[in-house]
């Protein structure tokens, strides 16, 4: 999997649901800046508290995420973690923690903010993200 050209990462980009709208040429950008990695199971890929330096993009495999110690949600393949910390430079707000061996995608900060301003679409697509992750939030208060 490490040895995956450009082509192969925008494969990759085209089926996770951030992406999935984006042009070809949009998808290249994305793809030249992300590094590809993987993790084995039990590995932190963000600490809660921590500063946030890259979005995470899962490839393969399940994670699981943690507030205070206390699990509150799954993510797996085309789930994106770490983007809030990368946006806004604040800390952490969830520890994730590789459920299982997991494939990555990861996108550092400053190429993060850089494809924002410069990858139309991906901004609205990423409120959008955003905006489903509060109203779970709010429904998980309700419930």
């Amino acid at each position: 999997m490490f040895r995956r050209g450009r082509s192969d990462k925008v494969d990759i980009l085209r089926g996770i649901p951030l992406f999935s709208r984006l042009s070809q040429r949009q998808l290249s950008a994305i793809a030249n800046c992300a590094d590809l990695s993987a993790r084995r199971e039990g590995a932190v890929l963000a600490k809660q508290g921590a500063q946030g330096l890259e979005a995470i993009i899962i490839v393969d495999g399940r994670a699981r995420v943690e507030v205070d110690g206390k699990a509150i949600a799954e993510l797996g393949p085309g789930d994106v973690v770490g983007e809030m910390s990368v946006i806004d430079g604040k800390p952490r707000s969830a520890t994730v923690i590789a459920a299982t061996p997991v494939s990555l995608l990861i996108l550092h900060r400053r190429d993060f903010v850089s494809l924002l301003e410069t990858v139309p679409g991906l901004q609205r697509k990423l409120l959008v993200t955003l905006c489903e992750r509060v109203r779970q939030a709010d429904q998980a208060l309700i419930d």
